[in-house]
């Protein structure tokens, strides 16, 4: 048997395999993204369902970022899949299907609202940084630093404490959400939904917006102060009641 070098022998064993796991999981999740778009591109009916099932509802969610219907909003998921179907065989694999997709979404949902005279002016988006346009600095982000286990940042009340699977499910909390949520400046709004409702990565989210990683905690930061601060009163009430 070879000597191991001094560097391989420190690494844990336990550390290799996990290295080595992920890095099966990479592949094989590069080789079924492969072969999705050539499915796509040969017209394949199961894969343009798979691949439907999987992006709809995030797509919509994202679509009405920028419109103010979801009437409208399912017309640009309608146009989307339009062009991926017409463009897939330009797709290049230098960013990831997902990202793909979701770059000509937002680009139909920003013309859209170009013509319906939606768009929010450059001017109430910000200029970066961690302070307001008067100089005064954001309160800290309520999940700024947290483990992975803290609890959600909308656990302010002692009732969602009690009972947090209640809260989490609520209909009526979730609404409260939303309608905070459309308040944000358009910006600010596509970073909290994409990294808080669907889960992006920050990585994935810079490389779909085309923003930097410090641009990209700027704006979630404060989308999550906002948006903490929109419901403090309505989580207040619901702690009296």
């Amino acid at each position: 048997m070879a000597p191991q070098s001094p560097a391989s022998a420190s690494v844990p064993e336990e550390a290799r395999e996990l290295r080595s796991d992920l890095g099966d999981l990479a592949f094989q999740a590069a080789r079924e993204e492969q072969l999705l778009v050539q499915a796509l591109r040969e017209r394949d009916e199961a894969a343009f369902e798979l691949v439907l099932d999987r992006y709809y509802s995030a797509m919509l969610r994202s679509a009405m970022i920028y419109v103010g219907s979801r009437a409208r909003a399912e017309e640009v998921v309608q146009e989307t899949w339009l062009a991926v179907l017409g463009g897939i065989h330009r797709f290049d694999s230098r960013s990831s299907l997902k990202t793909w997709i979701f770059r000509i979404l937002i680009n139909r949902a920003k013309t859209c609202a170009t013509r319906e005279a939606r768009v929010i002016p450059l001017s109430s988006l910000g200029a970066g940084g961690d302070v307001d346009a008067g100089g005064t600095p954001y309160p800290a982000d309520p999940l700024d630093g947290a483990p992975p286990d803290a609890e959600p940042m909308f656990c302010g009340s002692a009732a969602m404490a009690r009972n947090p699977e209640d809260w989490i499910l609520s209909e009526e909390l979730g609404e409260q959400i939303e309608a905070a949520m459309a308040t944000l400046p358009q910006m600010q709004r596509e970073v909290i939904v994409l990294r808080d409702v669907e889960g992006w990565s920050p990585s994935e989210v810079c490389n779909m917006l085309g923003i930097t990683e410090s641009n990209q905690r700027v704006l979630l930061h404060r989308a999550r102060v906002k948006v903490r601060d929109t419901l403090a009163p309505y989580l207040a009430n619901s702690e009296e009641a």
